[in-house]
């Protein structure tokens, strides 16, 4: 039976939102977190951009330790072979290759560089140069997308499955579609194409979500497994992208949905709250009051008639439990009153006394795991979580990578 898997593409699309920002230790959380709550893949970033280098190293060396479980890490890169080439000695494994298909695109953005023979022979020289370089998975994009006629869109397709791609994904870059639409086209593509078509949502109409679960089902209409990007706490360029708690609970709880589909990935929600709190205190992005699962007012009730029912029953007017979603973090910077904290520049004395505070013993490494903790905390700017400071604890040397010729020895 086909299902549903979760693609999450915070660390990159999410990371381009405009006025925020985060570190490469930051991108290296979105991983610990996104492994934790079970999702099948995580987009890590752009593998042939220079600064992106040491973090992919880390990352990969830290997959290879199993700090991330089963999770995938890919990388995304132009649909242009140079730019695979130049990933390939990094060691990802998986890749996503991009490339605008719209005529709108063509004209306007291309203008005159590439017409539509062009597009296909740059997208497939690149689906070749990942294989060559020993990728296990290739997705291909179709940016614009949903602007893309179906003929173009099913010969792209189908040229992408005969270079060796395993999926495509389709982009709804301007966020216009609408769910009865994507779930016809997505359909018709997977069908002809004989590949899971994935789905890439903007939120400028509000229905990044719905139009995710929407194209998650056309997959599913047409025999094909489904796979869904999404961003934390749906974050991304614009108005957003598809929410990736949202999503999961859709599939989980929405009518209908829940019995037509069937997740394909170990999803642990009890890590909700933990990395949507988290992402946050890191992007310096307030949750909104009503964020499904995780915001300050997503299981409160005040209205009469809903608190008589909630108080009666809480499934009277609750579609799920709040503590499916794990508790709110409790994190030792957090603390009320007095309190000694280890950061950028504390001392010795102090990350011992957090580390004991935390049950966490670094062993040999202790040295390292101080100047890590300096320099993790330099980079984020911000007082670090428990959480971060388990991960520097338990993968110093692989960390350390991130910070090339910074570290002794």
């Amino acid at each position: 039976m086909p299902t549903v898997h979760f693609l999450d593409v915070t660390n990159r699309d999410g990371v381009q939102t405009a006025r925020t920002g985060l570190s490469k230790f930051g991108k290296t959380m979105v991983n610990f977190y996104l492994s934790r709550l079970g999702v099948a893949q995580s987009e890590i970033g752009f593998p042939f951009l220079f600064h992106e280098v040491p973090y992919v190293r880390a990352n990969v060396a830290l997959a290879q330790a199993g700090a991330f479980g089963r999770m995938r890490l890919s990388g995304w890169c132009r649909a242009v072979a140079a730019d695979v080439e130049a990933a390939v000695p990094l060691g990802l494994r998986h890749y996503n290759l991009s490339i605008s298909t719209s005529d709108q695109m063509i004209a306007h953005k291309f203008r005159g560089r590439l017409d539509r023979p062009a597009i296909i022979a740059e997208m497939t020289a690149a689906v070749a140069a990942a294989r060559a370089g020993g990728a296990e998975t290739v997705g291909v994009n179709a940016e614009d997308g949903s602007r893309t006629d179906d003929g173009f869109l099913t010969e792209f397709a189908i040229a992408a499955r005969e270079a060796g791609a395993d999926r495509v994904r389709y982009c709804d870059t301007i966020g216009g579609d609408s769910p009865h639409r994507i779930r016809e086209r997505f359909a018709k593509l997977a069908a002809a194409a004989g590949l899971p078509v994935e789905t890439h949502c903007h939120n400028a109409l509000g229905m990044a979500v719905a139009n995710s679960v929407a194209g998650a089902l056309g997959d599913l209409d047409a025999g094909q497994d489904a796979w869904v990007n999404t961003c934390v706490n749906g974050i991304g360029e614009r108005a957003g992208n598809a929410d990736l708690l949202s999503c999961i609970l859709a599939f989980r709880h929405g009518f209908s949905v829940r019995d037509r589909a069937e997740v394909g990935d170990p999803i642990d929600l009890t890590w909700a709250r933990r990395l949507a709190l988290w992402a946050s205190h890191a992007l310096g992005q307030p949750l909104p009051q009503n964020q499904p699962g995780t915001g300050r007012n997503a299981f409160a009730h005040e209205s009469g008639i809903h608190a008589d029912g909630a108080l009666k029953d809480r499934h009277n007017y609750e579609l799920y439990d709040d503590d499916t979603l794990g508790p709110f973090p409790e994190d030792w910077h957090a603390r009320p009153g007095r309190v000694v904290l280890t950061g950028e520049y504390g001392g010795m004395a102090g990350f011992r006394h957090v580390m004991d505070g935390l049950g966490i013993d670094p062993g040999e490494d202790a040295d390292l795991v101080f100047r890590l903790v300096q320099l993790c905390a330099a980079a984020t700017g911000k007082p670090l979580t428990d959480d971060e400071l388990r991960l520097i604890a338990a993968y110093p040397r692989e960390l350390a990578l991130l910070y090339p010729g910074q570290l002794p020895g």
